[in-house]
């Protein structure tokens, strides 16, 4: 599992370090029952606080991507189906707001907006 952090970008470290994890569960590069590397060792290869690893997994955790074992670690969840599809709806939710955001911010219209979208939907078919 590969996780890099960005220092400029506007997300806190520990939202990028929960992001990227949750991808790779949700896209399966994590398989239920695997361990995740420990919350210092983490910290020591990414060079950031133990912290801000804790913290991570403690959201990972809440949203039940992970699942702890004292002594043990920290381990990827079984993942509902139903579920998973609930939370990438949720994730395209909140980057379409974003869009919507970044678009308000310039100046693109809805139409303009809609139009971008179907052509970059299109584009993946």
């Amino acid at each position: 599992m590969q996780i890099i952090i960005t220092n400029n970008s506007k997300e806190p470290i520990y939202k990028q370090i929960y992001d990227q994890i949750k991808k790779h569960i949700l896209t399966n590069e994590l398989k239920a029952g695997q361990s995740l590397p420990s919350m210092r060792g983490l910290a020591k290869d990414l060079d950031i606080s133990v912290i801000t690893t804790k913290r991570a997994y403690e959201e990972l955790e809440k949203r039940g991507f992970i699942y702890s074992i004292v002594g043990k670690g920290s381990f990827v969840s079984e993942q509902n189906n139903q579920m998973i599809v609930e939370r990438k709806r949720k994730v395209i939710e909140e980057q379409l707001m974003a869009a919507i955001q970044n678009s308000k911010e310039i100046g693109i219209d809805l139409a303009e907006l809609s139009e971008l979208l179907a052509i970059l939907y299109g584009e993946e078919e």
